[in-house]
């Protein structure tokens, strides 16, 4: 019994050394680490099976935003130059000698081209990131290509005044107020339309029977002749072009009648600028004749 209980005790005893040992082994590795040139830097490693990832994360005040490895070492190795204030690499974003980005670096068709696959909303977004992105956002041949996109290639000759992106601006808001046009047909409001037309004595509306109204009040009333005769009709809008001046713009289209087999109709719709908003102030509507009804009209003629 006595034999036992000492070698119990002496067990007992070398498994207490042996626990104070890798304990001051321990300590002695994070005194030495927290002595090391690279106490800034943490890592964190997480390995599976699969792979093996590294995340390092910076605390200094530099431009990698706190993450400045991957999962490769040359990564790794790059981030450590850089942290220590080593070497940078050929491709690090900024150019230590010129301070220009990649992004500024772009040769400029490059950039215009790249940026011409954004639509309006997304542009417009885009410059308000940063400056460097504003600038590219506001380039005159960007707004050009994003016109010939959403618009018209006929005017590819022209050079806006005031610029190709106030000129993209100013088309769409034409190009709205007639859609809204043509929204008012469908749902056959008078009073919307009585707010869409400039009230001025030089109005003037063409319909497609032909008849011409001048003035305001007379414009109106064959528009409430024709919403109290016609049932609704089922229509469709196409090649919608438009061109801005200074204070007036006219758009020109055609209007696909699904109840009519005898062709569509050329309308021509010209609105003028007033008190911060664009009125209406000419429509003119009329019945395109197809190749048999041309003979015909020449036949009577």
């Amino acid at each position: 019994m006595e034999i036992t209980a000492f070698n119990f005790t002496l067990s007992e005893s070398f498994l207490i050394a042996s626990s104070l040992t890798l304990l001051s082994l321990s300590l002695a590795l994070l005194a030495l680490r927290s002595k090391s040139p690279n106490s800034n830097l943490t890592v964190h490693s997480s390995t599976s099976t699969a792979s093996t990832s590294k995340t390092r994360t910076c605390r200094c005040c530099c431009s990698c935003i706190g993450e400045v490895g991957s999962d490769n070492s040359k990564d790794s190795v790059t981030a450590e130059k850089y942290v220590n204030g080593g070497g940078v690499d050929e491709d690090m974003v900024v150019d230590k000698h010129t301070g220009a980005s990649m992004m500024e670096q772009l040769v400029p068709e490059i950039t215009t081209h790249a940026l011409s696959y954004l639509d309006y909303p997304s542009l417009c977004r885009l410059s308000m990131t940063n400056s460097l992105m504003r600038k590219a956002a506001n380039d005159d041949n960007a707004w050009k290509a994003l016109y010939h996109k959403d618009f018209t290639l006929e005017q590819g000759s022209v050079t806006p005044v005031i610029g190709w992106k106030a000129y993209y601006a100013v088309t769409r808001a034409i190009v709205n107020v007639n859609t809204e046009f043509f929204n008012i047909i469908r749902e056959r409001s008078l009073q919307a339309m009585s707010q869409l037309w400039l009230n001025s004595d030089y109005v003037k509306c063409i319909h497609a029977s032909g008849e011409n109204f001048s003035g305001y009040n007379a414009v109106l009333q064959s528009w409430q002749f024709a919403f109290n005769w016609e049932q609704g009709l089922n229509f469709q809008v196409r090649d919608v072009r438009a061109r801005v001046l200074t204070g007036m713009a006219w758009v020109t289209m055609k209007m696909y009648v699904q109840e009519m087999d005898n062709g569509p109709f050329n309308v021509t719709n010209v609105f003028e600028f007033h008190d911060g908003r664009w009125y209406m102030v000419h429509h003119h509507s009329s019945w395109m004749l197809i190749d048999a009804d041309v003979d015909q009209q020449i036949m009577h003629a």
